[in-house]
């Protein structure tokens, strides 16, 4: 079964604010329509970043799906093609064992970059990027090996 759950309010006082009716209302991932493959997610908070930045976005969302899938995560194409944004390592990859690890109960971020002429910003609720569930298939090997944190841990809020 696949989920997507808000971060507790703990993580989230301790990653983004400490503001309960911030974390009480900002919005789940979302599909637009019927034939969407992604589900949209959308800004805790209004953000900007200026020509030349890279800003790390927290999104408040944990997924828990099946152990032989992964989720992808992209910026929505518009983001590109009319801003000239891009997620620094152009695609998100989170592993189903991602979920619940001890250092961030599976709280997913966004580093995004700025390469465009002006300012970008993002009103609080817009969606910004988008998340594709895939199963995938490996050649049978068998690993011992289980995830003991997260390696992406950005450095502060912001940076």
């Amino acid at each position: 079964m696949r989920k997507f759950e808000k971060i507790s309010w703990e993580q989230f006082k301790k990653d983004i604010k400490d503001d309960k009716k911030l974390y009480d209302e900002y919005r789940m991932p979302a599909r637009k329509t019927k034939a969407s493959a992604g589900y949209d997610f959308f800004a805790v908070e209004s953000f900007e970043i200026k020509p030349g930045e890279i800003k790390k976005i927290p999104t408040g969302i944990k997924a828990k799906f099946p152990e032989d899938e992964t989720l992808f995560l992209f910026v929505r194409s518009s983001m590109g093609f009319k801003h000239n944004v891009r997620m620094c390592n152009q695609v998100g990859i989170i592993d189903a064992d991602f979920y619940e690890n001890a250092d961030n109960e599976g709280h997913m971020w966004f580093a995004l970059q700025n390469e465009g002429e002006k300012v970008f910003k993002i009103s609080s609720g817009e969606a910004y990027g988008q998340g594709v569930f895939l199963k995938y298939y490996t050649c049978g090997e068998e690993i011992e090996n289980e995830r003991t944190g997260w390696s992406g841990k950005p450095e502060k809020r912001g940076n």
